[in-house]
């Protein structure tokens, strides 16, 4: 069983213990910031079940259907993850206007936001561990799930402080406002997930810091090639797809030629983890 694989496993189990803890307390207290904290674990939940399952299947190698991988896969659970997010904010927001317009007493505030702070801290610690992995394995499914968490850290926190101000001052209308104040805060982190597994998705270019770092990495053979041009770049999955033209002189040798490129290869594929490049020859005769 791969890293992935498993962080994405204890994400789903504490999800799962996450969901039946707030759903118990949010129909006990009758707060709607708690019961909304449960919608948004069952969201994170369908979330991580995405991404167990994406990550599987984008470890997958490439075959005769597929040349390139299974990489987008881990995209496209994250287009979904981020639209599942959008969904239950939107849900959130319409229940907790409800209960401002026809508000209800919360009971046994004590043990709501208790048990928001408990969640807040388990949250913490397992996005903790899904973020390295993620970066470990430059995984995108990952990456959205530790969002998710992430986004339940500080909403967990959030209802938590709010409850335990409402224990304080008795003011009661302060439960939809925090919940409406989460699921904004929810949509904005949406937003963001969304445009960064999407993009992947329209074969957009790598970020410039990384192209920096492939031009780099071809300019310090510039006193022996004559020229490069066509630098295209796309990134699926985890991969890195880099393509490009190196021109040289005509009086070098093919093999020659090869080994700048193999050397060439070998210093992008050091400084960026999961490269697959494609350099095309040519003489300085066609130019």
């Amino acid at each position: 069983m791969t890293a992935k694989v498993k962080v994405a496993r204890l994400s789903l189990l504490s999800n799962t213990i996450l969901i039946i803890m707030k759903l118990v307390v949010g129909l006990f207290t009758g707060s709607v910031s708690i019961i909304s904290e449960a919608i948004h674990s069952t969201m994170d939940l369908l979330a991580s079940i995405i991404a167990f399952i994406s990550v599987q299947i984008s470890d997958k190698p490439a075959d005769d259907t597929h040349p390139y991988g299974h990489g987008k896969v881990e995209n496209i659970s994250g287009v979904i993850e981020s639209l599942l997010i959008f969904v239950a904010s939107i849900f959130i927001i319409i229940e907790a206007t409800n209960k401002i317009v026809n508000p209800k007493e919360i009971g046994s505030i004590s043990v709501g936001f208790i048990v928001m702070f408990i969640s807040s801290a388990i949250n913490f610690m397992v996005s903790k561990k899904l973020y390295k992995v993620a970066r470990q394995e430059d995984s995108i499914a990952l990456e959205a799930d530790a969002l998710h968490l992430r986004t339940d850290i500080y909403t967990s926190f959030g209802v938590g402080s709010g409850l335990f101000l409402i224990w304080i001052t008795g003011l009661n209308y302060l439960d939809p406002m925090v919940a409406i104040l989460v699921a904004i805060f929810i949509l904005k982190e949406a937003f963001e997930l969304l445009k960064t597994a999407f993009n992947p998705l329209l074969d957009v270019k790598l970020s410039d810091e990384e192209i920096k770092i492939i031009k780099d990495n071809i300019n310090k053979y510039a006193s022996i090639y004559y020229n490069y041009h066509d630098l295209k770049t796309r990134k699926s999955g985890r991969i890195r797809f880099i393509d490009l033209h190196l021109v040289f002189p005509e009086d070098m040798s093919v093999k020659n030629a090869h080994d700048v490129c193999d050397r060439i290869e070998s210093d992008i594929g050091q400084s960026l983890t999961y490269t697959q490049i494609m350099i095309h020859l040519e003489s300085s005769s066609k130019i």
